[in-house]
């Protein structure tokens, strides 16, 4: 039976009813911090009108790090105590808040970071903040005006109370209900899936019973393809659990949804999530290479480039027209060496196994420039944050050799943890006990075919309060080549408390510029990533002072609010993408994420998911994966194995897409490629699946187009002035167009 270890949250809401007591208007706001503000005799009169939803950075506090008060008064009606089954507590939903906060009642303090007893600054910006108060609690007053302050902290990128659910309601008995969805997806075939569906309580005090309902819907038909009602019973002791199986018409987007209906109230908890699809064919047996036509290398450093390539195991490899001093293992198709003459060299790469033989044409450019394609690899904050461990990080490697390297992916890059507290006693950078020798480390990645990233900032301290690099820059510098990195992430960080308040433009390059000046005295390719939230229009600038790429936006998170509000802002520094240097608009949040020891599988839903991929590709942005990799599950594979879509972002050209239709949240972004051709994405930003049609006049492309879908991996035809498809919510048609005409 195929398994599909994954599942989706997006999808997954908890609801019953709405809540008693809107609050998403009327709050004020603050930057900067003082213990007054938390007084309900406190005038905030002169404060700034806010909205609780977005992030503060885009209603005029633009790379603002630091303190922040929100202020909202609100009469909580003691009608609310009366409508409720259970007279036991009240709830106060306050979103998600970046990075941490802490919730004062009418002066009176409740909890911080959603009740964990953490440091303010501490906080963990994708947890929903709710907090319980007790109906008797003193600070609360009924039917009258109450004064609700939050402080917030954000230590760098975006910031403030943004995504998640907002209001005050009564908690009532089937709040203690959970519906578990966490069990895998089985597939018996493509048309044939099944899944157990546990409803657990979280009280010693009630039992439950009541209905489940189950239904599969085919969203783009709006029809029920499946539906089921179970009684059940269950209690704290005794989970309920319970297999459905469906039939499912076509291997397309399908949502299901639970809803449990308890018999003493009524009322429902309820829950839904995407069915994963797998569109990418496996790969064939026979050979096939794969990854970028093209690759930098600056003249005298070490070479390091592995020639990825599909097909059944053993292979033999073989590189025809490798400059001098160049050699590949004919066995694992590593190329290492050193070039030391500048030059255009033009390779024949071949692979052969029993079942024949692929060859594929490659130019090595020794110059000035590396990283003439986009990075392709992984980053350990989004699954393992300050956890990060040299264990974890080898698991990682051993998994991209596996399952990835085959298709061009190559970096291993540990993010921020793995510093120790001091620097030795000649001022160097050392590693934490986590990490007991990294240039080991190093030698083993490199070993394997793979390149290895570190992370540092410029600042005394990093994000995660570790040592950075300020004032040690040339030496943390030697130290990254001594070790042998290939990446260098550099992340503003506490430089905020370095620079002036009000940064010029000098001001933003310089950190970078000296980190640049650095790395360009160590003999090695190091690139060179800039991670400072596109702050000072970055784009404008980076390539200038030597970044290969630099952050365009704050930190992503698994939610639709997040991705769709990064990626499809992303037109505004599209056109200084250029080999070499790249917008990033943040890493991957595919597969199982946390950004910390506790992992779940993205909240993002499949069509999110390809979204998100076919987005990014046609950014040119780096790619790097920010789950566990030891855990990868086939759906998930699918999305980073497709090696047609792999070539939309490691394009020769360099190009990023632009944004040429947008018109009732159907967006159409093109991107140029090397061959002539051009690479179509049609995006659905709508809730609900929706037809597009495109037209080619309007769109500035030939009348008559050859379409091939990418993600399918099949010519679907040639069409003549228009183009129109049905894309599931969220979802995206992936195309490449030929734009001479279609015989």
């Amino acid at each position: 039976m195929q398994k599909l270890l994954v599942v989706f949250f997006l999808f997954f809401s908890v609801f019953v009813f709405s809540q008693d007591v809107n609050i998403t208007n009327g709050w004020k706001f603050r930057a900067g911090d003082s213990s007054s503000w938390s007084s309900p005799k406190y005038n905030d009169n002169d404060w700034s009108p806010i909205k609780v939803g977005s992030v503060w950075e885009t209603q005029g506090y633009a790379n603002y790090d630091g303190f922040g008060w929100y202020r909202l008064h609100v009469v909580i009606p003691s009608s609310i105590k009366e409508k409720a089954f259970l007279k036991e507590k009240i709830r106060f939903d306050l979103g998600m808040i970046d990075d941490g906060d802490e919730f004062y009642l009418n002066g009176l303090f409740i909890g911080r970071n959603a009740g964990k007893n953490t440091d303010v600054k501490q906080g963990e910006y994708d947890v929903q903040r709710s907090y319980l108060v007790s109906i008797n609690d003193p600070r609360i007053l009924w039917d009258k005006e109450n004064v609700i302050a939050v402080r917030v902290y954000d230590h760098g990128g975006d910031g403030g109370m943004y995504a998640g659910k907002y209001g005050i309601s009564m908690m009532d008995i089937v709040d203690y209900i959970r519906i578990n969805t966490t069990n895998d997806f089985e597939f018996s075939d493509t048309k044939h899936v099944s899944k157990k569906i546990i409803l657990e309580s979280t009280s010693d005090k009630y039992d439950f019973s009541g209905r489940l309902q189950i239904i599969v819907e085919d969203p783009a038909a709006h029809t029920e393809v499946f539906k089921q009602l179970i009684s059940a019973d269950f209690a704290k002791a005794k989970p309920f659990g319970y297999t459905f199986k469906a039939n499912l018409p076509d291997n397309k987007s399908y949502t299901v949804s639970y809803s449990f209906q308890e018999s003493r109230t009524n009322k429902a908890i309820s829950a839904s999530e995407g069915i994963p699809y797998i569109l990418t064919p496996k790969a064939a047996v026979s050979p096939k290479i794969n990854g970028a036509n093209v690759y930098g290398v600056r003249p005298n450093a070490p070479f390091l480039y592995k020639i990825p390539a599909t097909g059944e195991k053993p292979m033999n490899y073989d590189a025809i027209g490798l400059p001098a001093g160049l050699k590949v293992d004919k066995q694992t198709g590593v190329i290492t060496g050193m070039v030391t003459a500048k030059g255009n060299y033009k390779v024949k790469f071949s692979a052969k196994n029993k079942s024949g033989i692929a060859t594929k044409n490659f130019t090595i450019i020794c110059g000035d420039v590396i990283g003439l394609t986009p990075a392709l690899g992984w980053n350990s904050w989004n699954c393992w944050g300050l956890s990060v461990s040299d264990e974890k990080v080898k698991a990682s490697a051993k998994a991209m050799v596996e399952k990835l390297a085959d298709h061009g992916w190559n970096y291993i890059n540990i993010d921020d943890g793995w510093e120790a507290e001091k620097r030795n006693d000649n001022g160097e950078i050392v590693p934490n006990k986590k990490f007991p020798d990294m240039r080991s480390l190093c030698d083993y990645l490199h070993g394997l075919g793979l390149k290895m990233g570190i992370y540092s900032s410029p600042g005394p301290k990093t994000c995660g309060g570790y040592l950075g690099s300020y004032q040690h820059e040339e030496q943390d510098a030697k130290t990254y080549g001594d070790w042998g990195i290939d990446y260098l992430k550099y992340d503003w960080c506490s430089y905020g408390d370095i620079a002036p308040k009000q940064p010029s433009l000098h001001d933003y390059k310089k950190p970078y510029k000296v980190m640049r000046d650095a790395l360009n005295k160590v003999n090695r390719d190091i690139l060179f990533s800039f991670c400072q939230y596109g702050m000072g229009d970055v784009w404008k600038w980076g390539a200038e002072v030597g970044g290969n790429s630099w952050r365009t936006t704050g930190d992503i998170n698994d939610s639709w609010g997040s991705l769709s509000g990064i990626g499809f802002s992303q037109d505004v520094p599209a056109p200084y993408a250029q080999p070499g240097h790249f917008n990033d608009p943040d890493m991957l949040v595919v597969g199982k994420v946390g950004w910390g020891p506790s992992l779940h599988n993205t909240k993002l839903s499949p069509d999110e998911q390809y979204t998100h991929i076919s987005l990014w590709c046609l950014l040119s942005a780096p790619l790097l994966i920010g789950c566990d990799m030891s855990q990868l599950d086939d759906f998930t594979l699918n999305l980073l194995t497709n090696d047609e879509v792999l070539a939309i972002d490691q394009d020769a050209l360099g190009k990023s897409a632009r944004k040429i239709f947008d018109k009732e949240n159907i967006q159409v972004w093109t991107k140029d490629l090397q061959d002539g051709k051009k690479a179509i994405g049609i995006f659905n930003l709508n809730d609900k699946s929706a037809k597009a049609t495109i037209s080619f006049s309007e769109l500035k492309l030939p009348a008559q187009l050859m379409l091939r879908d990418l993600w399918r991996q099949q010519n679907i035809g040639s069409f003549k002035n228009t183009f129109s498809a049905a894309i599931p919510a969220h979802g995206v048609i992936l195309l490449k167009g030929n734009p001479a005409t279609a015989k």
